[in-house]
């Protein structure tokens, strides 16, 4: 199932045509490591040396290249976001976010999982030649962030970079997470 949301800004200048300027925000049900983009985020972990979830599905992937690159970085604070290149992947690079581990909601955790998104965001743009981007939902997997708290924050980062690229896709687990996704952003549109 795919779902997508799409903006086109139209604006007048002194009696021309329309300009028209599109930028999207897609979210879809997928394998995030079989998707054609520039760049696949990470949900990794501190360590940056793999895992379950997303971590171990990208690993895979992109074959053992990536972690003889990871083993470069000693390791990545919460918060923060290291790139690779994507070596077998579809996707030139892979840009490796730590989210927070959820403990109740107050150690910071949404402001650390707001910072993993500017910071994979960050990484992104340092390249200067990713122009499409997709998210996994960072840490609602095993670190047991609220899917719905989750959603706000990742589609609020989106929002703001979106007309910075050509494409930023939400890729997600089920779609009971999709609908979440679709929902919050139809919200979070209507409330900018």
């Amino acid at each position: 199932m795919r779902l997508t949301d799409s903006r086109h800004d139209a604006t007048s200048f002194h009696g021309c045509a329309p300009r028209r300027r599109q930028s999207m925000i897609d979210i879809v049900v997928a394998d995030i490591t079989t998707l054609e983009v520039d760049a696949v985020v990470n949900a990794a972990n501190g360590a940056l040396r793999g895992g379950g979830g997303v971590d171990g599905a990208i690993h895979r992937a992109a074959g053992p290249q990536i972690m003889t690159e990871l083993k470069l970085f000693p390791g990545c604070p919460t918060g923060e976001a290291v790139r690779t290149r994507g070596y077998k992947m579809k996707a030139k690079y892979v840009i490796h976010a730590v989210g927070p581990i959820w403990r109740g909601g107050g150690q910071s955790e949404p402001a650390l999982l707001a910072r993993a998104y500017e910071s994979a965001f960050a990484r992104a743009k340092e390249s200067g030649d990713v122009k499409t981007i997709a998210f996994p939902a960072i840490s609602t997997g095993v670190y047991r962030f609220p899917k719905y708290d989750a959603a706000r924050i990742a589609l609020t980062a989106m929002l703001d970079h979106e007309s910075e690229y050509a494409r930023v896709i939400a890729c997600l687990f089920d779609d009971e997470d999709a609908v979440l996704y679709r929902e919050m952003l139809t919200s979070l549109r209507r409330s900018r």
